[in-house]
């Protein structure tokens, strides 16, 4: 499910956000203030946010720093009135990336948040995997979806297998078949991929993606971006994705000497102690 942050100050405004996400759609998390969601969005993988226009001085303060999250969109709601103008050319030049206006779009809003959300847009630009990864099989290309859904989230093996109906065994030995790299590895290369867009974001620093997509510190980003492509996780903010994969492509000879259940879905132990040299 989606993951919102919405402030909300008004009924109508609150009532747009329970109806176009139901609990069965998307979890959202109802902030009070803008403290609250700049909170949310360094605590956990946050795919919107929702600002109520109606919300004084925090809806300005929100927007402000719409720019600075541009992986994450924000999106306002407003009753579009006249007196609303001088907030809704402000959203629009600080970021924010859409406008829901009540009564109008309250059947869209939806759509209209889901196709801009970040676990969406990441899952459609990764919905095939590279071909550097040699994932050809059904398993294999169903494993990579499940994966890539999670937009860098922890997922584990045996949550996979039961997902997909196989064992955990079947699964893990099914897997790495052919040139494909192991599972453990490209559980960590999403993930890595996932950190790389956040850290792109002003609003971010590598303590802040390694807290948001589940790492155990930003030493542990660390070691598994050094593992995996050969670089820090401070290098991964200027790194695009196809360069990653290049970089994969070079590193992943490297055996994993922790293969074990606990690494099997978020890389614990940093894998071999052999780590490459990091070129950049």
């Amino acid at each position: 499910m989606l993951s919102i942050v919405a402030l909300c100050k008004r009924d109508r405004a609150r009532q747009l956000v329970r109806t176009a996400f139901p609990r069965r759609r998307a979890h959202v998390v109802s902030a009070k203030s803008a403290t609250e969601v700049e909170e949310q969005l360094v605590k956990a993988l946050v795919d919107a946010v929702i600002i109520d226009a109606g919300a004084g001085d925090d809806a300005q303060r929100l927007i402000a720093r719409a720019d600075e999250f541009q992986s994450v969109p924000f999106v306002l709601v407003t009753t579009l009135l006249p007196a609303d103008a001088p907030l809704v050319a402000r959203a629009a030049e600080s970021g924010v990336c859409e406008v829901l206006i009540e009564g109008v779009d309250d059947a869209t809003a939806r759509d209209l948040v889901s196709r801009r959300a970040f676990s969406t847009r990441f899952e459609r630009a990764l919905s095939s995997p590279p071909p550097v990864l040699h994932l050809e099989t059904p398993l294999q290309i169903a494993v990579w979806q499940s994966v890539v859904k999670r937009a860098g989230r922890p997922v584990r093996t045996d949550q996979l297998a039961k997902e997909l109906s196989v064992s955990r065994e079947h699964l893990s030995r099914s897997f790495a078949v052919g040139q494909a790299p192991t599972l453990k590895k490209v559980i960590d290369l999403v993930r890595v991929l996932a950190a790389a867009e956040l850290s792109k974001n002003a609003g971010y620093d590598v303590r802040d993606v390694a807290e948001v997509l589940g790492f155990a510190s930003s030493s542990h980003l660390s070691s598994t971006t050094q593992r995996l492509v050969g670089a820090k996780a401070s290098s991964l903010s200027r790194l695009r994705a196809m360069d990653l994969l290049d970089r994969f492509q070079r590193y992943a000879t490297v055996p994993d000497t922790d293969e074990g259940e606990s690494g099997a879905g978020v890389g614990v132990g940093g894998g071999s102690n052999r780590q490459p040299k990091a070129d950049d």
